[in-house]
Formats: C-alpha cells, sequence, structure tokens
C-alpha cells in the first residue's frame, strides 16, 4: 500500500505549495506498522458532514490518497471539518514523516 499526504491553505499556504507530497510505501514498515496503518485508512474512509463556510477561514485542508491492488482512495479533510478517525491517520502520518 501507498499512501499520499499533501497539505493545503492555512497560514502557510504559499510554502505548502512548493513542498512535495510525502509519500509513505508501507513495504518499508514493520508488519504490525503496516497492518495498523491500514486498520487507520479503513477507519477514515468514511465521508465526513458537509465543511461549513466561514467557520475556519485560515483551516488548513488535509488529501490522503491511498494506493493499494490498483485502487486509488482519496480521503479530502480540513480542521474545521475532520473526523476524530481522520485526526488519528493524519497524526499517525504526520509522525511518521516527522522521523524521517
Amino acid at each position: 500500500m501507498r499512501v499520499t499526504l499533501e497539505t493545503h491553505g492555512g497560514q502557510a499556504a504559499a510554502i505548502n505549495l512548493r513542498l512535495p507530497p510525502k509519500v509513505l510505501d508501507t513495504d518499508a514498515l514493520s508488519k504490525n506498522a503496516s497492518a495498523e496503518l491500514a486498520r487507520l485508512v479503513a477507519e477514515a474512509a468514511p465521508v465526513p458532514a458537509a465543511e461549513q463556510p466561514g467557520r475556519a477561514r485560515d483551516a488548513m485542508s488535509y488529501t490522503i490518497t491511498v494506493e493499494d491492488d490498483g485502487r486509488s482512495t482519496v480521503l479530502t479533510q480540513t480542521d474545521a471539518t475532520m473526523s476524530p478517525a481522520f485526526a488519528t491517520l493524519l497524526s499517525r502520518l504526520e509522525s511518521h514523516f516527522a522521523q524521517q
């Protein structure tokens, strides 16, 4: 499984435009870490409620693309509409990328 994280918007929007997406290939992880990531992706997959405009003007938006067995799933949420499951997945990905 390959997981890509892209961030958009927020106060650092101009900086983020220049950064490439962060990519994680689960083949590089231990079996347990790979299984945990797959579980987090499955839990984050449900579509969140509609975004409420104007609620957080400088909110960041996050796009997590999961490629697995020839299928691609795109999960997109913002600081204002993020589900707890998406937040957990995002946190795990950000922790992984911070260690690289």
